[in-house]
């Protein structure tokens, strides 16, 4: 096996998280490898939304150092890492009016070359992610009549026709109705079970322990912990992670977690 082959499909190394003068992340050390998918969680402010938005290469890290299956992320061109890495952003604007396909057919903009339009292929792609989130039959709404979380499907939807192998996902839960929410969830872990890397930020840690392999928890002042769910996602960890008091039972097999 190769070493590029070997390498995990996102890593970072050392990477510090800043926002003016303020780490929010320090010297973060992680791996996410084929068919893994990690839960980012932390209280308001702790800086998630921005670390996602520096696996993506939006903004630049104060140190250290992102690879992308084992190539730094500097040496990416844009529209080949746009093909290997998908970013769902905590809040997707539709400014104008398009038809929910076209706005899903914004995912395969990285396959097509340039001055060609989609192909029948890659609107089978947007099609076929269009079901998968339960939007079937909404090809031709406009994407302003829907409601918010039927946008926020949308834009999931997007995401999974781009097919990259690496998921950066800013609460993807965000407005979904508890259905949905289990079902968007379920989409990725399946993303994951296929080989891509899931890395998703949430706000329920039942949620996190249920579908992701590994978590993330990022406190105060730069501080950081990362390791498996059973490992990391424990009722101490979370009480001092979000300065409440949490509690865990076993219910039908499954460690719940409540604020007590």
């Amino acid at each position: 096996m190769s070493p590029a082959t070997a390498a995990p499909l996102f890593e970072c190394r050392g990477m510090d998280v800043c926002v003016s003068s303020r780490v929010l992340v320090r010297g973060l050390d992680l791996q996410v490898n084929r068919g893994s998918m990690l839960a980012v969680l932390g209280p308001n402010g702790s800086g998630k939304s921005l670390a996602l938005h520096t696996f993506a290469g939006l903004r630049p890290a104060k140190a250290g150092e992102l690879l992308i299956c084992g190539r730094p992320l500097a040496d990416w061109p844009r529209r080949a890492l746009a093909r290997e890495l998908a970013l769902l952003p905590q809040n997707v604007e539709d400014p104008f009016p398009s038809s929910v396909i076209e706005t899903v057919l914004l995912g395969r903009h990285p396959h097509i070359a340039r001055w060609q339009w989609e192909s029948a292929h890659d609107l089978a792609i947007a099609s076929a992610a269009l079901a998968a989130v339960g939007l079937a039959g909404y090809e031709e709404r406009d994407v302003l009549t829907l409601s918010g979380g039927e946008r926020r499907r949308a834009a999931l939807a997007a995401v999974l026709a781009q097919t990259p192998r690496i998921f950066l996902l800013d609460e993807p839960t965000n407005q979904l109705d508890p259905n949905h929410q289990l079902e968007a969830l379920q989409l990725l872990r399946e993303r994951a079970d296929s080989g891509a890397a899931v890395i998703a930020t949430l706000h329920d840690p039942n949620l996190a322990a249920r579908f992701a392999d590994s978590a993330l928890l990022i406190g105060k002042g730069g501080n950081w912990q990362c390791g498996p769910v059973g490992d990391i996602l424990t009722a101490q960890h979370l009480s001092g992670l979000y300065d409440t008091r949490f509690e865990a039972a076993e219910i039908n097999g499954r460690r719940i977690f409540f604020q007590a």
